[in-house]
């Protein structure tokens, strides 16, 4: 078998996109160009890598074997361009950052002047998106670190080989609800409380603490289902419902017509940067980024964040 490198980065794409279409998308190539190097690659492999459905492709067993393969070359590609950028003494070069809504506007988008003066040679890419997209970017090496958020209380996400988590800070949830929810309460009881929850979208880490929270209230009742804060919040106002939202949701001006309980037990979204570790340690301009996030973040709590490698 004589296998030519060039062509792997195409069947990877058409592994992680699912399909031919979808990569030569990806890739800004013609669907044509992307199935000649894969009949090629079949070609050199001497076997079918791939079985076309309705639905897309399915990787055969030898086609896993290649992905396999691929990435392991993609990740030693990737290992050396960092060692050849670690030789730099100064923090020189691009961060390609993802992150989610409320981390990227309470605590990074204020901190932008500060990393532009401190860092002057340091420029960051930012990339907003779901946790499971953002992990997939850090995955094939789309994005050098990403911040991910999930309930405290439950495990976290799969780190994964050669990924690193540095929890940033552990953000308190409050439960938000119409006005005048708690008007008869000297102190919050959640068993009494006649408000239906709102639901939420199964991908946020909100949906993972309201459904501990909610698990010992009999005859708690679920009204509307959403995905964005925004939403949340005036859902809420209209009294439509209640709801748990971190702190750092609740930054600045509110809705009318709402009000803010700090609830023992309700615990806290954890926040987390993630990276992957490489044999060299991050380049300096990561190493630079992961400081300056690790400190831009330690303005919201006071005990400092531990790392937990995997």
């Amino acid at each position: 078998m004589s296998l030519s490198p060039s062509r792997l980065p195409y069947f990877l794409a058409i592994a992680r996109h699912g399909g031919v279409l979808a990569a030569a998308d990806a890739l800004r190539v013609s669907p044509s160009a992307v199935s000649q190097q894969l009949s090629r690659l079949e070609a050199e492999v001497g076997h079918a890598l791939v079985e076309r459905t309705p639905r897309g492709v399915v990787l055969t067993p030898a086609g896993r074997e290649i992905v396999e393969l691929a990435e392991t070359i993609e990740r030693e590609i990737d290992d050396a361009e960092h060692r050849i950028a670690a030789t730099a003494e100064d923090a020189v070069g691009i961060v390609r950052l993802g992150g989610f809504q409320t981390f990227l506007t309470a605590v990074l988008a204020p901190a932008l002047p500060r990393w532009r003066a401190e860092l002057p040679a340091v420029s960051v890419e930012i990339t907003e998106g779901t946790r499971g997209t953002l992990l997939r970017a850090l995955r094939s090496g789309d994005l050098d670190l990403v911040v991910v958020e999930y309930d405290a209380a439950e495990a976290a996400p799969a780190l994964g080989a050669g990924v690193r988590e540095i929890p940033l800070l552990d953000d308190p949830w409050r439960l938000v609800a119409p006005a005048g929810s708690f008007a008869a309460m000297e102190h919050v009881e959640l068993e009494r409380l006649r408000v239906p929850w709102l639901g939420v979208e199964a991908s946020a880490a909100t949906f993972e603490a309201v459904r501990r929270v909610r698990a010992p209230l009999a005859g708690s009742t679920e009204a509307h289902t959403y995905g964005d804060l925004s939403t949340a919040l005036a859902l809420v106002a209209a009294g439509e419902g209640m709801t748990l939202l971190p702190q750092l949701a609740l930054q600045g001006a509110l809705p009318e017509g709402l009000e803010v309980a700090d609830v023992p037990g309700l615990g806290a979204r954890r926040l987390a940067l993630r990276h992957r570790l490489g044999r060299h340690g991050p380049t300096p301009a990561i190493q630079a980024a992961i400081d300056f996030l690790r400190a831009s973040a330690a303005s919201f709590q006071a005990d400092p964040a531990t790392d937990v490698a995997g």
